[in-house]
């Protein structure tokens, strides 16, 4: 009867195509390979349906299909790792071999082991002159990272995405992995999936791009994730053509939710709309207080930002690399975070709170120039951005705007003082040897008695052998034509400084 009930279940599960994320730093070509990738595959007859960025493709070779899933950044890989989503079954490295390893390799390394899945290692740009594979696998080397030519058991291909050199190699690399991986998944089950990106669509309402994870998704399935429901009013393979069912590992893109699922949410499908009504009052509690606010605090200084972006994914990458910045000294107050255009709700919303608008992706829409035009008191500050790394750097920037510059003091010399020359009123010609470090003209004084400030001042003149003198040094004896708020006594120690002002710094 148990070898009977094992047979069943092995009957229900079946193979599936890998599902692939790619990471690594920012310049080094992860959106260039994956370009290279799908024009090296899908034919431009094939690939004219393309008209957006839906975060996942599929390609084929050798008769097996591979599923890519295209994320703004390790920060979304790791977002969604958080929430406990499987998102890949492979991460590819991507390094460009005409370089070297940045801290954001570093950190899509961390990203990858952190989530337990094979490694794939690609250097990039190969056909450059001043490529340099080995110097490459040696420093991948220092931080774990041990490739198969120096005894690891890392698999590691080198590529040009720009002259599409060693594409096939690498999918075919990948697929040896996957195979290794036996990976399968259960079919006669309801169907379940992963959100992969989700935008608002003006004509379409909320579109959601997702992977299935198990069972076969069908049009009128009634699905839901933690906070979104949908009776699937339509399916779209990843080039836009219409389908009637999707089968574990293949993205899509589905229609007819009641609103926009959040990236990296789990869906799975109910018999009624009901169970799944229920399902979502569930979750509820649970999401609000597992959420992540940037909130104030009245202690700290504030930057209040408005943030808008192009799909969900890049937004969640966003919010996670502000919420990593340092907030010691100061904070970030997101006041709201969505998918469109700047609007003149945003603008509107920006005046009152003395908001930035910050935008990635995204156009201003006309009636926000209007709105600054009419009155030329508002003054509203928008800035967009087609590159995360660089929305941040702009952010960063802003908030140490809002820290008060600090004043660096650093002590130049002491000179202890053995005989008072003259006094009149302020001002005293005094004389001494310099114990430490250097004095000189204009350089203020703290002036210490038995070892207690009792004054400052500063130092009007400096002499030797009664000429004047810019600039003496430890050992040196020196007359000092001193001002200040305290008369100098014998044995009285001056302390010479420098005031310097520093911007705020996080």
């Amino acid at each position: 009867m148990a070898k009977k009930v094992q047979k069943q279940a092995n009957q229900n599960l079946a193979t599936r195509p890998p599902v692939v994320v790619v990471l690594g730093h920012v310049d080094h070509g992860k959106s260039s390979l994956l370009e290279a990738i799908r024009d090296f595959k899908i034919t431009s007859k094939e690939s004219g349906g393309i008209t957006q960025h839906i975060g996942a493709y599929e390609v084929e070779e050798k008769g097996k299909k591979i599923t890519f899933i295209d994320t703004p950044g390790h920060e979304a890989f790791s977002a969604m790792r958080a929430r406990g989503a499987e998102v890949a079954d492979i991460a590819l490295l991507v390094v460009d071999a005409a370089q070297s390893v940045q801290p954001q390799t570093k950190e899509a390394i961390m990203a990858i082991k952190r989530a337990e899945i094979p490694m794939i290692v690609v250097l990039n740009k190969i056909d450059l002159p001043t490529a340099n594979p080995t110097k490459i696998k040696g420093e991948l080397s220092k931080v774990d990272v041990l490739v198969e030519s120096y005894g690891g058991t890392i698999p590691s291909v080198e590529v040009s995405a720009k002259e599409k050199i060693g594409i096939e190699e690498l999918l075919e690399v990948i697929l040896l992995v996957a195979d290794m991986q036996e990976l399968k998944s259960e079919i006669s089950v309801p169907a379940e999936g992963l959100i992969i990106e989700s935008y608002m669509d003006g004509a379409q309402g909320p579109v959601a791009t997702a992977v299935i994870t198990k069972g076969i998704l069908k049009s009128k399935d009634i699905i839901a994730t933690d906070l979104a429901m949908a009776k699937v009013k339509s399916i779209k393979d990843f080039q836009g053509k219409q389908i009637d069912q999707a089968f574990p590992s293949q993205p899509v893109i589905i229609l007819g939710f009641d609103k926009v699922p959040a990236v990296g949410e789990r869906f799975k499908s109910y018999k009624t709309a009901e169970e799944a009504i229920t399902q979502i009052k569930m979750e509820e509690p649970k999401r609000a207080l597992g959420s992540t606010v940037l909130e104030s605090d009245p202690t700290k200084k504030t930057l209040n930002i408005i943030l808008k972006g192009d799909v969900f994914g890049s937004l969640e990458a966003i919010e996670g690399m502000l919420k990593n910045l340092p907030q010691d000294k100061a904070i970030i107050r997101i006041l709201k975070t969505e998918v469109g255009e700047i609007n003149e709700t945003d603008a509107k919303l920006a005046e009152m709170s003395k908001a930035a608008i910050i935008g990635f992706r995204v156009k201003i829409s006309p009636s926000v120039v209007r709105f600054m035009r009419n009155d030329l008191e508002k003054r509203i500050r928008i800035k967009t951005f087609d590159i995360i790394y660089e929305l941040i750097q702009d952010v960063r920037a802003g908030l140490e705007k809002t820290l008060e510059a600090e004043t660096v003091r650093t002590d130049v010399g002491k000179l202890r003082t053995i005989l008072v020359f003259w006094g009149e009123k302020a001002r005293q010609i005094v004389g001494g040897k310099i114990t430490e470090g250097e004095l000189k003209k204009g350089l203020k004084l703290e002036v210490f008695r038995d070892e207690k400030k009792i004054g400052s001042g500063r130092i009007i003149n400096l002499q030797r052998d009664k000429k004047d003198i810019d600039l003496l040094r430890k050992g040196d004896e020196a007359g000092i034509l001193f001002e200040g708020n305290v008369k100098i006594e014998p044995k009285d120690i001056l302390v010479a400084y420098t005031e310097a002002h520093k911007k705020g710094e996080l």
